[in-house]
């Protein structure tokens, strides 16, 4: 690493996007992804589109239950 970086030339907030979400990543445990992915492929949906009914079903829940 160098000890000075000449930023003259930038320019702030080139990359900056007002309003733009982050969308973290979710890791499942190996035994979870390997269930839900052969889940997802006897249903014949995307795992993203299965781990989203399931925990909209789960939210639903929830919300009933207050």
């Amino acid at each position: 690493m160098k000890d000075e970086y000449d930023f003259s030339t930038a320019t702030r907030g080139k990359f900056f996007r007002k309003g733009a979400r982050l969308v973290p990543p979710v890791h499942l445990e190996p035994e979870v992804l390997t269930y839900l992915s052969d889940l997802a492929e006897t249903q014949g949906t995307s795992l993203n589109d299965l781990v989203n009914t399931l925990l909209k079903g789960d939210i639903e829940r929830l919300d009933a239950e207050k």
